[in-house]
């Protein structure tokens, strides 16, 4: 469960400010030279505009002064007036004809006539290149003016010649030749310097503008690019969680704000007997056990405790629990989650650790009680021989002293076996080759088996296999399993003891065909004190479980009340023992 607002900080995380900065640093000098070129332009334009203007307007002039001049009636009141009418066009500043040595010809304003102008410029130089020219001039009283400029020269046409129609005297008209001058046309910049003023204001608008897109796409590109790096890591942080609460030891149960389970891993649906796909998406307090329910009603702070909680099924399963509210950076609760374990191993635990320290306690008093008994029984054992000898006539006192005798050597048996099961096992490792150890085994109750008319049989994979053990407490356990199948075996039988190497060490399988041993008795038969024999001590197992045990390995019993009993030992290799 993560809030929408996680989201967008992890998307935002690795923006700064920086990056705003670089792309404008980057942006801006493309900008503003495309801006002053756009400028540079628009002003070239302009000026371009205005020089045809200018030249078209010159044309004109010089073309209604040639026609004047034609007509013959000289360029001084015709061309003046010509002017005059001309410049009384409203964007028209000035219009002035100067020779060459900045004399006034005419003048759009006639009382300017015979002053000075232009005087500044190479008139001779502009006359003699014949190209116009350009500048911004000031008139003096505070108005600018854009002005061009040119060589004027309203050229006289070719002699003409007429027609049939003409004169019995043939001859061309000639039109006077103009001296040399150059000619000014002002126009009034308002417009033009208004219009110039917009076209840079749109411009810069403009690069603005386009300076703020370009910052926006980096701006866009960086977020894209954060957002695929914030979604990749969302997917992996994801897929850890997920993988984490599949994999978490411990049961893990979480629910959102509309107390609804979210989140269900496989050890709390295996310990609570749920199934994820009928548990998610629906309210805990209907799916859940009401012990577990109950705590994350309660849980408005973090808790732990230790509860048993009642199953479907009739169980009652102790549980470590712990709760807790997941919050938002604002302190909002979105969600719960409770961890829990199931703690039936640690109790058992418990119970069979305080089971052996009651054993332990046990023992040291056993050994303290058989400690105290020995001396009695030697007594009563010495008094018995005494009475033995003494009373050799009477038939009834020797069966009585022979009586006490053997309940006397019965007694002794059962102390030094309580004595050797309430005492540390210390063992003497040392290489024994089994054949031989096997062999002389069988020897010890060879004739108490011949007499039971049990066969016996011994079965090596390997005749050379040896193994590391305490030769004389391993000749304990072999001579207790042989007795304990003899004693299942009274109508005859078979007793079979198979030797074979294993992977991590020896196997030794000791099998009769007796008749086994009970189902309810088969849980208990290594305990002490427990045997289903009469005159048995319960002891006998109990030991051998010890030994077994002291050389780090292990022991197994397979019975069953129509095929006999099964005892496999597995003794581990030299280096583990």
């Amino acid at each position: 469960m993560m809030p929408k607002n996680t989201t967008y900080k992890v998307l935002l995380s690795g923006f700064s400010p920086w990056v705003i900065l670089g792309a404008v640093a980057v942006l801006l000098p493309i900008v503003a030279m495309m801006t002053m070129e756009n400028i540079n332009r628009q002003k070239r334009e302009s000026i371009r505009l205005m020089t045809e203007k200018g030249a078209a307007l010159i044309r004109s002039f010089e073309a209604g002064t040639r026609i004047g001049m034609r007509g013959g009636h000289g360029s001084g009141f015709q061309l003046q007036r010509l002017l005059v009418e001309t410049a009384a066009q409203e964007d028209i500043a000035h219009l002035v004809i100067v020779r060459l040595d900045g004399t006034v010809v005419a003048h759009s304003q006639g009382e300017k006539v015979g002053s000075r102008y232009g005087t500044d410029l190479d008139l001779a130089a502009i006359y003699t290149s014949g190209e116009l020219a350009w500048r911004r001039h000031d008139s003096g009283d505070g108005n600018a003016f854009f002005e061009i400029y040119g060589k004027f020269a309203p050229l006289a046409r070719r002699p003409m010649r007429w027609g049939h129609m003409m004169s019995h005297a043939e001859r061309p008209m000639e039109i006077p030749t103009a001296p040399p001058m150059v000619i000014f046309v002002g126009f009034r910049s308002d417009d033009l310097d208004a219009a110039r003023a917009a076209d840079i204001r749109h411009t810069v608008v403009m690069a603005i503008v386009l300076l703020l897109v370009g910052c926006a796409g980096v701006m866009l590109l960086f977020l894209a690019q954060n957002y695929r790096a914030a979604q990749s890591s969302l997917v992996q942080v994801q897929a850890f969680s997920d993988s984490l609460v599949a994999r978490i030891p411990i049961g893990l149960v979480a629910v959102d704000r509309d107390s609804r389970v979210t989140t269900l891993n496989s050890v709390a649906a295996a310990t609570l007997g749920l199934e994820a796909t009928k548990t998610i998406g629906r309210p805990y307090d209907a799916v859940m056990p009401a012990a577990l329910s109950q705590i994350l009603a309660d849980s408005t702070e973090p808790m732990e405790t230790e509860l048993f909680c009642s199953m479907a099924d009739g169980r009652r399963i102790p549980l470590d629990v712990s709760a807790t509210g997941l919050n938002d950076e604002t302190g909002n609760r979105f969600g719960q989650v409770v961890l829990f374990k199931d703690l039936t191993e640690i109790h058992a635990l418990r119970q069979a650790l305080e089971k052996n320290r009651r054993l332990v306690l046990v023992g040291r008093l056993a050994a303290g009680v058989a400690h105290e008994i020995r001396n009695p029984l030697s007594s009563i054992k010495g008094f018995a021989t005494y009475f033995k000898q003494k009373y050799q006539d009477s038939d009834q006192d020797q069966d009585v002293a022979d009586i006490m005798i053997q309940e006397v050597d019965r007694l002794n048996r059962v102390v030094g076996q309580l004595l050797e099961f309430s005492r540390p096992i210390k063992l003497h490792f040392q290489s024994v080759a089994l054949r031989d150890f096997f062999a002389d085994s069988f020897r010890l109750v060879e004739q108490q088996y011949r007499d039971a008319d049990v066969a016996m049989r011994l079965d090596f994979s390997d005749e050379d296999l040896e193994a590391v053990m305490d030769i004389d407490k391993m000749r304990q356990v072999m001579l207790n399993l042989y007795l304990n199948a003899l004693a299942a075996m009274t109508a005859g039988g078979r007793l079979t003891v198979t030797v074979a190497a294993v992977t991590d060490g020896i196997s030794i399988k000791v099998g009769d065909t007796g008749h086994g041993i009970a189902p309810k008795d088969q849980p208990h038969i290594f305990e002490p004190y427990f045997s289903t024999k009469q005159s048995g001590t319960g002891l006998g197992l109990a030991i051998v479980h010890n030994i077994i045990k002291a050389h780090q390995g292990e022991i197994l019993v397979d019975s069953s009340t129509d095929a006999g009993t099964t005892v496999t030992i597995h003794l581990p290799t030299a280096k583990e023992a």
